[in-house]
């Protein structure tokens, strides 16, 4: 199951996620969920349309990654790679003067991360940060 979560693009994730989440509600809400409204509900903007490093990512139980095919392995030297914790920037790929900005999945630390490359793929590992601070706001009458 791994390796095949590992070689999967991210349209067919998608659709795995899908079917699944169509499952598990269908069976709650006596089949009458459309698992195209939960996605199109929660879902601000297209996965896949204006991604041109054809970049995916993913969590797991305790990280983020982010993969990203990278066709001249030349091209790494001048890769520059930046984080918030929702957002990873990536400069100097395809071309020097590009920059791309990819949203995470979670949440993820200031410290810890690595990028890899093996294969054709720059892999950047992340980890979750688990400290999300919540702020009330009091209503008020006007």
């Amino acid at each position: 199951m791994k390796n095949k979560l590992q070689h999967m693009k991210p349209d067919e994730i998608d659709q795995f996620i899908k079917g699944i989440m169509g499952n598990v509600m269908a069976s709650q809400s006596g089949g009458t969920f459309n698992p195209e409204d939960g996605i199109n509900h929660y879902q601000s903007q297209p996965t896949q349309k204006g991604n041109p490093l054809n970049s995916s990512a993913f969590e797991t139980h305790d990280s983020v990654f982010v993969r990203i095919p990278i066709k001249d392995e030349s091209r790494l030297k001048d890769i520059r790679i930046y984080h918030t914790a929702n957002q990873l920037m990536v400069e100097h790929i395809p071309e020097q003067d590009a920059k791309h900005s990819i949203t995470l999945p979670a949440m993820v630390k200031k410290k810890g991360s690595s990028a890899k490359y093996k294969d054709g793929i720059l892999e950047i590992k992340l980890i979750k940060s688990y400290d999300i601070q919540y702020s009330q706001i009091d209503v008020t009458e006007i």
